[in-house]
């Protein structure tokens, strides 16, 4: 048998008793000198780092990338070099808008990351369950998530807040409308697909580029919760996501994707129907189809939850030689201040975490000191560069090859070369059934009908735009004037915030 561990302070003293604080008399007064103690309170009182304001709440598991086809005409990334290459991953999956304690199956997009740790580097794809999102422009960003909060009065959510937003930002309409679909409640984290929406630029050496994006297609298939379904196990089970995920690796079942990803061809950028890099749309299958890429397995679960799930942090602007970045301002935001959050939340030397931390040892820079450096900080080499003390240099076979952009500065819209309604109703008519659409209108009624009326029809007016069966199906629902929302659909957005406010 074993020797039993003997218990020690943080820095190896050995601790004689850990039930009774030290004290002059009997109880008596604490003694501030009680080194063990102080140390014990202190540390607890520092146990939870700031809660991540969206992706709150998730799940994580360990596995690994293989490639299955040859990619190597559209990318120069080594670990995409060759059929049966294999790659480590870490896989985090979340809730987006709730607090770290919320229910696994509220109603909600899923968080989809994946950080790949290659011999070039950490590569992140950092995606949802969705192919689009709520909105195009960065800037909305915070507001967006604050309707997803609490009321900052009554704190609690807030229907009103949450559709005002929506019905004022009709970019939203494809998102709202996946959102409320069974899709919003997918039955786990192992029956959802992922996406990685944006599209990101992937070169060869000689140059060639193509925009491409990331498509994960779930083996164990799509499942997904009715409202009543999630509701219930919400009740049972607020943690039914993160336990089965869990279970099904402990017991051999690893869940598996195969991943594909579409290509577009740079001369296609200019002339498309619709700006391709708008993530609240979706490039059509027909006009890009499927190309077969690789398969993910998730294998192993972590040993300790908070090392590895919870300091794990993602961001979409740690890529690899091979990929770059395309001209989406919402990508380029994400490149820059997930970087930032994760600077706050778990401070300036969150990369040197286990999770985080490259694999292959090829981190070296000028980057130095800042609270918790766990390594050698880099020796006693020069910290500034150029230097001829033989510190890092930059390489210039790692630079992406360049391309010809121009344009004014200011702030502008995108273009209207489609509007925001075309691939919502898309969705409604063409691919949804009949079930489909009836559990629809229920979820957005269920949920619609707890806001304010004007708020109720200015946003029914927006899904009449997008299909006039689905705007009077909610409309009727909601007990609404069906005129009134068709007389609304048909003013312009300017105008129909006027008539509602």
């Amino acid at each position: 048998m074993p020797e039993p561990k003997r218990l020690t302070t943080n820095f190896g003293k050995p601790v004689g008793d850990d039930q009774n604080s030290l004290t002059v008399g009997s109880p008596g007064y604490t003694l501030i000198s009680d080194v063990h103690l102080v140390e014990k309170l202190a540390h607890f009182n520092r146990e939870r780092i700031p809660e991540r304001v969206v992706h709150a709440k998730g799940a994580g598991a360990h596995g690994y990338f293989e490639v299955t086809h040859d990619v190597t005409k559209y990318t120069c990334a080594k670990f995409l070099s060759e059929i049966g290459k294999k790659t480590e991953v870490f896989a985090r999956f979340s809730t987006v808008g709730g607090e770290k304690g919320s229910a696994d199956a509220e109603r909600d997009p899923r968080g989809f990351a994946v950080k790949f740790y290659t011999e070039e580097g950490n590569f992140d794809m950092t995606g949802n369950n969705t192919p689009v999102f709520f909105i195009r422009d960065p800037i909305k960003f915070p507001d967006f998530i604050h309707t997803q909060k609490r009321n900052p009065v009554t704190n609690a959510k807030d229907p009103d807040a949450f559709w005002d937003f929506f019905s004022l930002t009709p970019e939203s309409m494809h998102q709202v409308t996946i959102l409320f679909s069974d899709r919003g409640t997918p039955k786990t984290f192992r029956h959802m697909d992922g996406f990685g929406g944006h599209a990101f630029k992937w070169y060869t050496q000689k140059g060639d580029y193509w925009w491409v994006k990331w498509h994960f297609k779930t083996e164990q298939g799509v499942q997904s919760f009715t409202r009543e379904e999630a509701g219930a196990m919400i009740a049972r089970d607020p943690d039914h996501a993160t336990r089965d995920l869990f279970e099904s690796i402990k017991k051999g079942d690893f869940p598996a994707w195969k991943v594909h990803i579409q290509v577009m061809p740079p001369k296609d950028a200019g002339t498309y129907r619709f700006d391709p890099f708008d993530v609240t749309k979706v490039l059509p299958h027909g006009d890009y189809p499927l190309i077969p890429l690789g398969r993910m397995v998730l294998n192993r679960n972590p040993e300790n939850y908070f090392a590895e799930v919870e300091q794990s942090a993602f961001c979409p602007g740690n890529i690899v030689p091979g990929f770059a970045f395309a001209p989406d301002k919402m990508l380029q935001a994400r490149a820059v201040f997930y970087h930032d959050a994760q600077r706050h939340r778990l401070g300036p030397n969150f990369h040197l975490l286990p999770i985080n931390a490259p694999k292959a040892g090829v981190m070296d820079n000028y980057q130095r000191d800042g609270a918790m450096r766990t390594d050698g900080n880099l020796g006693g080499g020069p910290n500034y560069y150029p230097n001829t003390f033989g510190g890092p240099t930059p390489d210039p076979e790692a630079a992406e090859p360049t391309f010809d952009f121009s344009g004014e500065i200011g702030r502008r819209p995108y273009p209207k070369t489609e509007d925001d309604f075309v691939q919502a109703g898309d969705l409604f008519r063409k691919v949804m059934d009949n079930t489909a659409r009836e559990h629809l209108v229920g979820n957005i009624v269920a949920h619609l009908g707890n806001a304010v009326k004007r708020i109720q029809l200015r946003q029914t007016a927006l899904f009449y735009n997008a299909d006039t069966d689905y705007g009077t199906r909610v409309a009727g629902g909601l007990g609404l004037d069906a005129r009134e929302v068709a007389r609304l659909a048909g003013m312009t957005q300017e105008e129909r915030v006027r008539a509602t406010s």
